[in-house]
């Protein structure tokens, strides 16, 4: 979990440092670097998506995905829980000091944006089963970097994201130890990482979208199409169907 606990800590320290400068940029400024992190967004998940071996794949994980989130709510639930904490920490964070700040936007946005990639699920089994924290060790330098600017112009909400990496990247890592060596020799080129990499840019290429206010959409209830596509890959292998 040491990998878990250092990007936590790098989300927490760029999420601080950039809530601060926050304060002291221009209401100009921040559209300006808020418009220029939501194409840099765009173009690391069109990059992403465009590393699919077969398009169909992405496409029905998705379709699957966005019906099982729908009627699990989930972007509902993620709201919620911003809302929540806005409601018994917005004060505390600093809501409504820098027009625009909004904690239940930052919340979610970060913590989808964090979590959501190849790095996230390659790095928490690593640590997990080998304890080699590198790839997490990179990712929280990324993360931690990322949080900056973010925080300076959606607010001190980012910090709160820092709670969604624990989680996530632990209970990756957890089941990883759990399971053991049944995971198989796991790397980038891995058939079902490859196609959990390319759903998961669209879901990214989703918060650019959203970060440039082009179109509002739904990403959280997109979340369940990143476990449909391994298990499409695990199942075209099992039925002797190549990529």
């Amino acid at each position: 979990m040491t990998g878990t606990i250092i990007n936590v800590i790098a989300v927490l320290i760029g999420g601080s440092l950039g809530a601060l400068a926050g304060n002291r940029l221009p209401r100009k400024v921040q559209e300006t670097v808020m418009a220029g992190l939501g194409l840099l967004t765009v173009t690391i998940g069109m990059s992403m998506a465009l590393s699919t071996a077969n398009i169909l794949i992405p496409m029905f994980s998705i379709l699957l995905g966005g019906v099982a989130g729908e009627l699990l709510r989930i972007e509902d639930g993620l709201n919620a829980l911003g809302r929540m904490a806005e409601e018994r920490w917005g004060e505390r964070l600093g809501q409504g000091k820098v027009a625009g700040w909004n904690v239940t936007r930052a919340f979610v946005t970060t913590s989808l944006l964090f979590c959501v990639g190849p790095l996230t699920i390659l790095g928490s089994i690593q640590d997990g089963l080998l304890g080699d924290y590198q790839l997490l060790a990179i990712k929280s330098t990324l993360d931690g970097f990322a949080a900056i600017p973010f925080a300076a112009t959606l607010g001190p909400g980012v910090l709160l994201s820092a709670v969604t990496v624990g989680v996530v990247q632990g209970g990756i890592s957890g089941l990883a130890m759990l399971l053991g060596s049944s995971l198989g020799d796991v790397s980038r080129n891995t058939p079902w990482v490859v196609e959990l990499t390319a759903t998961g840019g669209i879901l990214i290429l989703g918060i650019g979208l959203g970060l440039l206010e082009l179109k509002k959409i739904r990403v959280g209830d997109l979340l369940p199409a990143i476990a449909i596509a391994p298990i499409i890959v695990l199942v075209l292998q099992w039925l002797g169907i190549g990529l």
